[in-house]
């Protein structure tokens, strides 16, 4: 019925597609078998697209009915899980903007007063161990859990061995002759970030800040960063792009382990010819005497994916997470105006 009332509402099985997170083909199989049972035709396609039949109409209003008190019941329902729940074990990395959170905690706390939430900062590569530990209901992670490779590289295993190959990160995925056991995570993407250059004053105005810097003016600097281990992925990524512009030469440095923004500050104030990448929202954080430049093109981006167990029924949960996943929200947090004259001292 769900499917049926999202089409008739949606004039088309694009757009009721894209609504439920469902494929076309899945929709028009779910209505197909709806109407062989009941026997009757429910929806015509005409030149404005989808519409319902007479006998759609009908059902239309019933199932709205239906479907309004299903959501109800299920909603008192977790409120009672809620109370008896009632903590959301919420993991952070250190340097997460903000308002980010913002919308997402107030729509929780609307909709499940009952739900308290408990917030643990954590470097990176403990946040997805935590979750897998079930240490945590949810996390903001840099990398999407379970990252992908560009290649395909197979090892032909002995089904035994394929499972522990995995979870000993010697294999991206397998196929299995069993389902595998213990947690398991899914995964949203709810922030993307320009980075921009932070550098002392002097050093931006001595490469032509602090207006927009392309990253070959970087070429010579040394990268203040963080150790790879900490996020492997994302770690590739920034040092691949920065080579690619001519930076051979980007350390990371493993007193940053913390990445504490009043750290990155300080290193980068202390050291000779350093810079470190931020994004906008640290700008304007920054003490005096260091200058946050924006990047031509902005060549890199830092991502913030919203992780949780695959296996949870927690709709606290869901609806926190369904919370991120708001395009004017998203939009919102992408503050910076790399015009000249935009950066931030």
């Amino acid at each position: 019925m769900r499917v049926f009332v999202a089409i008739v509402e949606e004039g088309s099985l694009s757009a009721a597609a894209r609504r439920l997170h469902l494929s076309q083909p899945a929709l028009s199989q779910t209505v197909g078998s709806l109407e062989r049972q009941l026997g009757v035709r429910l929806l015509v396609r005409s030149s404005a697209g989808m519409a319902a039949t007479p006998e759609g109409r009908t059902l239309l209003d019933e199932s709205r009915a239906v479907l309004a008190r299903h959501d109800q019941a299920l909603v008192s329902l977790d409120r009672q899980r809620a109370r008896e729940v009632g903590v959301l074990r919420l993991g952070l990395p250190l340097d997460v903007p903000p308002a980010l959170l913002v919308g997402p905690l107030g729509e929780l706390a609307a909709a499940y007063p009952a739900t308290g939430v408990q917030a643990r900062h954590l470097a990176p590569a403990l946040l997805e161990a935590a979750l897998r530990r079930d240490e945590l209901d949810t996390a903001l992670l840099r990398e999407r859990p379970r990252g992908h490779a560009t290649g395909v590289q197979a090892r032909h295993l002995a089904p035994a061995l394929l499972e522990a190959a995995l979870r000993r990160d010697e294999l991206d995925t397998a196929l299995l002759r069993e389902r595998p056991r213990g947690q398991e995570l899914d995964s949203l993407l709810v922030l993307e970030e320009p980075l921009g250059a932070l550098l002392t004053t002097r050093q931006a105005e001595r490469l032509g800040g602090p207006d927009v810097l392309s990253l070959e003016a970087l070429a010579g600097l040394r990268w203040m960063g963080f150790p790879r281990e900490d996020a492997p992925g994302y770690f590739d990524e920034l040092t691949a792009v920065l080579r690619a512009h001519g930076i051979e030469e980007a350390r990371a440095v493993t007193e940053l382990r913390a990445i504490l923004p009043a750290v990155v500050y300080a290193s980068v104030e202390a050291a000779d010819g350093a810079f470190a990448l931020a994004p906008p929202h640290l700008a304007c954080l920054a003490p005096d005497g260091l200058t946050w430049c924006p990047l031509a093109g902005n060549p890199l981006i830092r991502r913030t994916w919203a992780a949780w167990s695959a296996g949870s029924h927690r709709r606290d949960l869901g609806h926190f997470i369904a919370a991120f996943d708001i395009p004017e929200r998203q939009r919102g947090l992408m503050v910076p105006d790399v015009s000249p004259g935009s950066s931030r001292r």
